[in-house]
């Protein structure tokens, strides 16, 4: 997957928004106002694509035991939080965005009740 497929596929959840909160090269994907992805996009110029997403701590581990381009990033807590490495090939797009799709859901669940309950306004067919 390249960048440009991971934003699509980001932009087409329910509630999702992009932006550059930190700086002007990582690309921040929100939830309502939670992040649950970060892709540092001086890295993908430079042929090191990654992201990085919230994940389950039990999942985490296992995850980073099981695949070399899965491991701790940086500036995020590494209990909840994975950095992938897209370029390494090792991973497959399905899994990428079976990936995504859990960072996206470790978000909302996390909402409070009155912030699920405004995403499931934004779009009432897809409760």
């Amino acid at each position: 997957m390249d960048i440009e497929q991971i934003r699509r596929y980001c932009l087409s959840k329910k509630g999702t928004s992009e932006s550059f909160p930190f700086d002007d090269h990582t690309l921040v994907f929100k939830v309502l106002t939670k992040m649950f992805l970060l892709a540092p996009l001086r890295l993908w110029d430079k042929g090191e694509g990654t992201i990085t997403l919230k994940c389950n701590p039990e999942y985490t581990e296992e995850l980073r035991e099981q695949y070399n381009s899965i491991y701790a990033g940086p500036y995020v807590s590494n209990k909840h939080w994975n950095t992938i490495n897209i370029f390494e090939g090792e991973l497959k797009p399905k899994l990428i965005t079976e990936l995504i799709d859990h960072s996206y859901d470790m978000v909302v669940k996390g909402m409070t009740k009155k912030m699920r309950a405004t995403l499931i306004e934004q779009n009432p067919d897809n409760q």
